[in-house]
């Protein structure tokens, strides 16, 4: 039996961003290794023939950083973006299928953000920000380099390349606007266009707005705002016109409930069409007649089809399926799943399903053995329905506990825990598994897959009604004989983080916890953090709302610092934006100042994914030390 080490995790390759071509019979992906050695992700782009089992092909052989591809209209050629000339700037590249000829298309000297090949084969547009201009080159080269903010911001415009000349030019619409989205009609009529007044996370998804683009006369016409965070942009014909659906997030919150909306583009009616479902659509794809909705549907996926009266449910997959595609026609999808105990692949057939496995691109993991996991049901403390998934230690059964448990909290919290394969860099399960550990994996309100009312219910609360639900997994666990109450661990990164730093500030029942990435003080993270807004809102207020005590201070952990005597382990990248290191800073000083046995870890270049190869070896080997260390007899 092959016994399961932190570089068979790293070490391996993910396929990512499948893309059907429109005949149905090609479709590539990228395959990506799992964590970065150097300054650059090295990616590459494959080719796989559906209709020939296992027949699947590198098609480009540079050292680069690959991504996006995009098929032409006619199935003969595949678009993608590759740094190969110069890393870190992205180009448009060419690759012709009949005899495997690339080509390079474009050498923008700011690069190119994203690429949508049109109807007209002789045009592709691009996102792409402005090339540095004299001015900026010698301001650069003089240091003369200040930040004045609000001004000279980078924006992505849209700009057509026109494949016969190489010429690339912009047109003068949408003012100075940042561009984000870009969606054809498929019929080849207009472009659909989402816009932001600006490229900063913080600001600019409250500002979207929808535009539409002739690129063969250059106007636009302008339909008005959107809701926040808007994004696939998805056309599809009806009997009243042609309708215009994103995703978005349900107003009034700007935390959570994604929801379909459709614009009937004929009567400027705009309507929510997933309101009032136990599900949360999570991907829109576009066809030739009604667009594919994927679901998240509690511990499973769901795909539907967007019919008149609304959605209708085509077939269900346990865990998760991810980056749907599919043929003009509806008729053949691929995406990205796996099982309980198969990492995710690439897997194709049609949308009421089976799929079948195209791609094995983690055969390392091949005879590796698993912890048993199982899906456990319960109510919380008020009735609710919840869901969550335990894992036992790797060769052993229920009846063989109790065994020390680690619960490890998602993050989000607009996220959840799927019934898929439980094996990561981060806090995983089945890492835990393999050292004798039981996990459990609670998927508390606030998160997605039980409708919007349930992911809006922590608004303002985080850490309360969320941290029962939680608890009475926990005693459950307890209470079947599976968990032994005096060796209990927890963990979690970014919102798992917080609400491992909440729950020690609670309880002493834990005897050792992992803070990863997490959330100490959300009216300092609202402040500070790239998504500050979000943040306001989960915790419930800002530094800015008058003298406090503030609401966010009631749910913020650092403000039950002096109650912790459990150990913790601290991780953080020390180039987080999201939630930026600051915030564990804070927590380390009060364990500090309040003498708590504690580690602190800052990883540097990282951001709030840990991407360097020795960097996830260690939080790995890290993870397992620390709770070996609290949680063993």
């Amino acid at each position: 039996m092959t016994v399961l080490t932190a570089e068979s995790v790293v070490d391996g390759r993910d396929p990512r961003t499948p893309v059907l071509a429109r005949n149905g019979r090609l479709l590539c992906y990228v395959l990506a290794p799992s964590s970065r050695i150097g300054d650059h992700l090295d990616t590459e782009i494959w080719l796989a023939d559906i209709e020939a089992a296992g027949a699947s092909r590198r098609a480009t052989g540079d050292t680069a950083t690959e991504s996006r591809p995009r098929w032409s209209a006619d199935s003969a050629t595949l678009f993608f973006l590759s740094d190969r000339a110069h890393r870190g700037t992205p180009q448009v590249h060419r690759l012709t299928v009949a005899d495997a000829t690339v080509t390079a298309l474009t050498s923008w000297r700011a690069g190119i953000i994203d690429h949508l090949p049109l109807a007209d084969p002789h045009l592709v547009a691009l996102l792409a920000e402005d090339e540095p201009t004299e001015r900026d080159t010698r301001r650069t080269r003089d240091r003369d380099d200040a930040i004045v903010v609000g001004e000279r911001e980078p924006r992505a415009r849209v700009r057509l390349l026109d494949l016969r000349t190489g010429r690339i030019t912009t047109p003068a619409v949408f003012g100075d606007r940042h561009v984000v989205e870009l969606r054809q009609r498929p019929d080849g009529g207009p472009l659909a266009v989402l816009t932001q007044a600006s490229a900063d996370s913080d600001y600019g998804p409250r500002t979207s707005r929808l535009h539409l683009f002739d690129a063969a006369t250059g106007i636009a016409e302008d339909l008005g705002p959107v809701e926040v965070d808007a994004r696939a942009l998805t056309w599809w014909p009806a009997e009243d016109g042609w309708h215009l659906g994103y995703l978005a997030l349900t107003p009034p919150l700007l935390q959570a409930g994604t929801a379909v909306f459709d614009l009937a583009l004929g009567s400027r009616v705009r309507r929510n069409r997933t309101a009032g479902l136990p599900m949360c659509p999570t991907e829109l794809c576009q066809t030739d007649a009604a667009p594919l909705v994927v679901f998240a549907d509690g511990l499973h996926t769901a795909v539907a089809r967007l019919d008149p009266a609304g959605p209708t449910i085509l077939s269900r997959r346990p865990g998760r399926l991810d980056d749907l595609t599919t043929t003009s026609t509806g008729a053949v999808v691929a995406a990205l799943t796996g099982t309980r105990y198969q990492p995710t692949n690439v897997y194709v057939g049609p949308p009421t399903g089976p799929l079948r496995r195209l791609t094995d691109t983690r055969p390392e993991l091949h005879g590796i053995a698993l912890g048993t996991q199982q899906p456990l049901a319960y109510s919380a403390a008020d009735g609710l329905d919840l869901a969550g998934l335990f894992v036992l230690p790797v060769g052993r059964t229920a009846s063989e506990g109790p065994f020390p448990l680690v619960t490890i909290v998602h993050g989000g919290p607009y996220e959840r825990h799927a019934d898929r394969c439980q094996l990561f860099w981060f806090p995983s399960a089945q890492w835990l598994a393999a050292a004798g550990y039981a996990v459990f994996l609670p998927n508390p309100r606030g998160g997605q897959g039980h409708g919007h009312e349930f992911a809006a219910s922590v608004a303002g609360r985080v850490g309360q009604e969320e941290w029962t639900d939680i608890q009475t997994g926990i005693d459950l666990l307890i209470a079947q004989g599976i968990a032994d109450p005096h060796r209990l661990g927890i963990a979690g990164w970014s919102h798992g983080g917080f609400m491992s730093a909440w729950a020690i500030g609670q309880t002493g029942r834990f005897r050792a916890a992992l803070v990863g990435a997490g959330v100490t003080d959300w009216g300092m993270l609202a402040a500070v953090g790239e998504n500050g807004q979000f943040e306001a809102a989960l915790g419930g207020s800002t530094g800015w709302s008058g003298v406090g005590p503030h609401p966010h201070d009631a749910v913020s952990p650092i403000s039950f610092a002096c109650r912790i005597r459990t150990p913790v382990l601290i991780l953080h990248g020390a180039e987080d934006s999201n939630v930026p290191v600051g915030q564990a800073v804070y927590l380390h000083r009060a364990l500090r100042h309040f003498d708590v046995e504690h580690e602190f870890v800052i990883y540097p270049r990282e951001g709030h994914s840990i991407r360097e190869r020795a960097h996830q070896l260690d939080v790995m080997h890290r993870t397992r030390a620390w709770f070996d260390r609290w949680l063993r007899p």
